[in-house]
């Protein structure tokens, strides 16, 4: 067989086992064309292999390149000084309403220029890469106005073509209200202005919303929907989080990709995104960066058979993780997901996440050669162990990604 490259003498986490296992392979084989796998499986059936370059993996393990489908990782500012007063007793929604939180963030990050924004990300970016992220979501939501939310998504894609990585882009302008601005009319300016003109300059994919009590009600939640579905952007929501909203409900009924935190998510809203194919992305430094005690219902989401992703949600208030290994264990300790979940939950469920499940996220044939080749005994030490960081190699499209 004819290839450009050959991962050998490795084990292998294809990710792409029936049951939704880890698909592990020992003494198993990779091999791409163009950027593409066109084999994977164990060695002992692998065909003779005409390649240009063959990398002895001295029995190292490879998964799939990590997925973060969750960050907010352009911005500028601080906010370290509302973590001293959550310390101090102060709630989420009692810094948000006093005028800090999500607003303070938006101060900081319209003052920016680009140049500075690209800046303050890199290292963010970087941080990410190291720990074998080859695939990202960054959310826009920092400027609240159509320039400077234009401005938060012209840096995400430059962080794009500066790194050996993909970053999908995602709408979220309806993530708080302006300082100064009526709710209503500024959902409608979100609707009728700002999503028509990202959707003209292609500088988004998705949209998604802030579906809480302390930002945007259903409705304002279905009106920005609807306006996504008539310019051809998926559908994705922050819901849950702090209350039950019913928006994981309401967004699977619009077939969202996703429902991200979904702490307080009840029965009905399960069986809406069940029937819908949505994914529930489960935010774990986020619930332990706030101090949330209510767990999402893992069990009955498991049950019911809804995808479970994870992400970092990277993000200077509430989850200041740059760390996918970090939020797998958290996911494990608070969350009592299982390796494998865990594992899947960075790969394989976070693609489906990011409608790419057809593309990356698993090692199978036809699908991207994104691969992490790391120096562990068992697939386990990812999720065991924290603050070791065992990457050995990234692979971005069939070539090394430093």
């Amino acid at each position: 067989m004819r290839c450009d490259t050959v991962w050998y003498n490795a084990h292998l986490m294809t990710l792409d086992a029936a049951g939704n296992g880890l698909g592990v392979i020992r003494d198993g084989v990779v091999a791409s064309v163009q950027g593409h796998i066109v084999h994977v499986g164990p060695a002992s059936a692998a065909p003779v292999f005409a390649a240009d370059e063959r990398i002895d993996c001295n029995g190292r393990w490879i998964s799939p390149g990590l997925i973060d489908c969750h960050t907010h990782l352009v911005y500028a500012g601080n906010r370290a000084g509302e973590f001293e007063q959550r310390l101090q007793g102060a709630s989420y929604a009692d810094i948000a309403r006093a005028g800090g939180g999500i607003v303070s963030t938006v101060r900081a990050t319209r003052a920016a220029s680009e140049a500075e924004l690209l800046a303050a990300s890199l290292p963010r970016l970087d941080a990410m890469l190291a720990e074998g992220v080859t695939t990202l979501e960054i959310k826009s939501g920092y400027g609240l106005t159509l320039v400077d939310e234009a401005k938060q998504l012209h840096v995400a894609r430059q962080l794009g073509q500066l790194r050996k990585v993909e970053v999908v882009r995602t709408f979220l302008g309806a993530h708080a209200i302006p300082p100064g601005r009526d709710g209503q009319d500024y959902i409608d300016e979100v609707c009728q202005v700002m999503i028509p003109a990202i959707a003209a300059q292609a500088l988004a994919e998705a949209v998604d919303v802030f579906c809480e009590n302390i930002a945007f009600s259903p409705a304002q939640a279905q009106q920005v929907f609807e306006a996504a579905q008539r310019h051809g952007l998926a559908i994705k929501i922050h819901a849950e989080q702090l209350s039950n909203q019913h928006g994981a409900e309401l967004a699977a009924r619009f077939g969202a990709l996703s429902a991200d935190h979904v702490e307080h998510l009840d029965d009905a809203g399960i069986a809406a995104m069940r029937t819908a194919g949505t994914t529930a992305v489960l935010l774990p430094g986020a619930f332990y960066f706030t101090r949330d005690t209510t767990l999402p219902p893992i069990g009955k989401l498991r049950e019911a058979g809804v995808a479970l992703a994870l992400a970092t949600d990277s993000n200077p208030g509430t989850s200041p993780l740059t760390s996918p290994l970090l939020a797998m264990n958290m996911a494990a300790t608070l969350f009592r997901m299982t390796v494998d979940e865990c594992i899947a939950g960075f790969t394989r469920e976070a693609a489906r996440a990011l409608g790419r499940h057809g593309r990356i996220g698993r090692l199978a044939t036809g699908l991207e050669c994104n691969l992490a080749i790391w120096n562990i005994e068992a697939p386990a030490d990812l999720v065991y162990r924290m603050g070791f960081n065992p990457l050995h190699a990234r692979v971005f499209r069939g070539e090394p990604a430093p």
